[in-house]
């Protein structure tokens, strides 16, 4: 009678078991996973300068990390939780008296369709749009709240990326079960990622939000700030962008009797923005290989479920790697296609 060979049977129950234990781990600590992609994000975008440091100039590690991470808080962080925060209250304030949010939107439809004799929305439909608004607001809000708070953890984890970087790539590289010519594959394209989506989407969404701020400021429009925050968030996104700013904006605008002003954004957001838009796409995907619109979109939605506003960045990365693990095993189990 033939025996089961024994290694096969080892190697299944073997991987079966770090399967098991793995998903104990995650299931327990998947709260932490907003902060270890942040970890890792920062400490891609940080990784270059550090080296700089520590070779050229002979800093030593801990005081290069120590300073890169103080920069990286000021630079980015900083700016991207003032955004944050702003959006945030403000629509903190307007979703905890939602009935009276539902009035004033219905207010602004019934003078548009009573100046121009024509229907939006009907009670019903409105209604059912605020609640829905309401409910995704609140669950992306609290989110936020909850991955604004993984900030000390992921810095935590940053330090001991910085000052254990080259040992930790050497020993992440050297586990991962793929072949030599994989393994470089995923070394590559795993940084060309983090700097496509860490780095593009929110520079599309500041150059976008600049370009509406000087018709903001232009025009006298009532806190030109706010308008910034939401046309940088919306410029993150692809395919709808920054319309999802400037013509709310301008509907307000048209209700208030401001026709003119109305014209203006909806004008300036179609042509100067668009413009820029695309301008600024152009040269990205030149020079940090955009992501596809597709997977940003994918990305945004699901990382404002999952992350709140941060999942503006994190949402496409995590994409993006799903897709990079399904090519990977598509080159490490079909090389010869």
């Amino acid at each position: 009678m033939s025996q089961l060979p024994a290694t096969p049977i080892r190697q299944v129950f073997l991987i079966l078991l770090i399967a098991g234990i793995f998903g104990v781990l995650f299931w327990n600590l998947y709260f932490f996973v907003p902060a270890l992609l942040g970890a890792y994000t920062l400490y891609v975008l940080l990784r270059t300068p550090l080296f700089f440091l520590t070779e050229r100039w002979k800093w030593g590690t801990k005081t290069a990390s120590g300073v890169l991470m103080l920069l990286s808080f000021i630079i980015i962080l900083l700016p991207f939780n003032w955004v944050f925060s702003l959006l945030s209250s403000r629509i903190i304030a307007l979703f905890q008296n939602s009935d009276t949010l539902l009035l004033n939107i219905e207010n602004v439809v019934r003078k548009i369709e009573a100046q121009y004799q024509i229907t939006l929305l009907t009670p019903e439909n409105l209604k059912s749009l605020s609640d829905w608004a309401v409910h995704r607001v609140q669950h992306v809000l609290s989110a936020t709240v909850n991955g604004l708070g993984l900030f000390v953890v992921m810095y935590f984890i940053l330090w001991f990326m910085l000052t254990e970087g080259k040992k930790m790539e050497q020993s992440f590289f050297e586990w991962m079960p793929l072949r030599h010519e994989n393994v470089l594959y995923v070394r590559r394209h795993l940084n060309d990622m983090v700097w496509a989506n860490a780095l593009g989407i929110p520079l599309m969404g500041v150059v976008q939000g600049l370009a509406g701020f000087l018709i903001y400021w232009l025009a006298d429009i009532p806190d030109p700030w706010l308008w910034f925050a939401i046309t940088f968030v919306s410029g993150m996104m692809p395919v709808v962008g920054v319309s999802l700013a400037y013509i709310p904006l301008s509907l307000m605008l048209l209700a208030n009797g401001a026709e003119a002003k109305a014209l203006l954004i909806v004008l300036y957001g179609f042509i100067v923005v668009g413009s820029v838009d695309n301008i600024a796409r152009m040269w990205f995907l030149k020079t940090i290989n955009q992501t596809h619109p597709l997977i940003t979109l994918f990305g945004v939605v699901a990382g404002l479920q999952l992350f709140g506003f941060i999942g503006f960045v994190f949402g496409p990365i995590l994409i993006a790697l799903f897709m990079l693990l399904l090519h990977i095993y598509h080159k490490e189990f079909h090389p010869k296609t």
